[in-house]
C-alpha cells in the first residue's frame, strides 16, 4: 500500500477541502470539525487514532494594561476568537461556562473566520477587514481573546496559574482535552476496511514509537470525547449529543479497544 500525502501548514488548512470536498481518503481533523460535519451529513468516519491532545488554559489572554480581569469576569466582555467553531475555542467555552458560571450567550464574540463546515450559519460579529485579533487585544478592541499564546508585556493569561488550573481540571473531570483525531472517508470504510485497519494499525505504530504522540487508553478516548460533545452541543454547534459509538462505524468502532 503507497500513501499520495498532501501537505498542508499549517494542518487545519486541510480541513476545509476533506469536510467540503471530501477531498481526501484520510485526515487529520478538529475533533468539533468532524463532529459539525457528522451533524450535516457529511460522508467521513472517525478512526480511534488522537494526534493532537493538550490542556486548553494557557490559550485565554485579556489586556492586563486596562483591567484585571479573571474568567468569572467575561459576562458582557468582547471576546476574540479566530473562529467560533475552532477546538480550542470550544474547550475553552465549556470550561468558562461549566466550571466558572460564565454566561456565553451574554458574550460580544468577534470572530475572523468562517468554519470549516459550510452549511454551519454563523451570527457571531466579524472583526473589521484586516484586523488581527492579537492586536485588536493589545489596542483595546477587545477584552480577552480564546485559542491565542503569545509572549507581549500587556499580555496576560486569562487564568493566572494556568498548570495549577489545568491540575486541578484534570482531577475533577478526568480528561484530557483532545484536539485532532484522524478519520476516513465512508467510502473507504464500507469498500476498502482492510485498508482503513492498515491505516489504523501504522498510527498506532507511529505513535507508540513517538515520545510526544499522545497516549490515550479507551476509557479515557470515550471520556473525552463525551465531555467535547457536550460542551460542542451546549454552545448550538450541533444540534443534539451523539454517543461515542455513534462516531464510528462498523469497520472503526472495532479498532476502539
Amino acid at each position: 500500500m503507497a500513501f499520495d500525502f498532501a501537505d498542508y501548514s499549517p494542518t487545519n488548512k486541510g480541513f476545509k477541502p476533506m469536510v467540503r470536498e471530501q477531498a481526501f481518503d484520510v485526515s487529520e481533523m478538529a475533533i468539533v470539525t468532524f463532529l459539525m460535519a457528522k451533524s450535516f451529513g457529511k460522508p467521513m468516519v472517525l478512526l480511534p487514532d488522537v494526534v493532537v491532545a493538550r490542556f486548553q488554559h494557557t490559550y485565554a489572554l485579556y489586556n492586563a494594561r486596562r483591567a484585571t480581569l479573571k474568567p468569572a469576569d467575561l459576562n458582557g466582555k468582547r471576546v476574540g476568537i479566530r473562529s467560533f467553531t475552532t477546538t480550542t475555542g470550544a474547550w475553552l467555552r465549556g470550561i468558562l461556562a461549566n466550571d466558572y458560571g460564565v454566561d456565553l450567550n451574554s458574550i460580544d464574540w468577534v470572530t475572523f473566520e468562517d468554519a470549516h463546515v459550510a452549511e454551519f450559519r454563523d451570527t457571531t460579529k466579524r472583526a473589521p477587514a484586516g484586523k488581527q485579533v492579537i492586536q485588536m487585544l493589545v489596542d483595546g478592541e477587545l477584552d480577552a481573546v480564546l485559542g491565542e499564546k503569545v509572549e507581549h508585556s500587556d499580555l496576560k493569561p486569562l487564568f493566572p496559574d494556568a498548570a495549577a488550573e489545568e491540575k486541578a481540571w484534570f482531577a475533577s473531570h478526568g480528561v484530557l482535552p483532545i484536539n485532532h483525531m484522524m478519520v476516513v472517508s465512508e467510502q473507504l470504510s464500507s469498500q476498502h476496511p482492510e485498508i482503513v485497519r492498515e491505516v489504523h494499525r501504522l498510527l498506532s505504530e507511529s505513535a507508540k514509537a513517538s515520545a510526544a504522540a499522545p497516549r490515550f487508553g479507551v476509557d479515557d478516548m470515550r471520556r473525552s470525547l463525551e465531555t467535547i460533545v457536550v460542551y460542542t452541543a451546549q454552545q448550538g454547534l450541533i444540534p443534539r449529543a451523539f454517543s461515542v459509538d455513534e462516531l464510528f462505524d462498523d469497520v472503526t468502532r472495532t479498532l476502539l479497544r
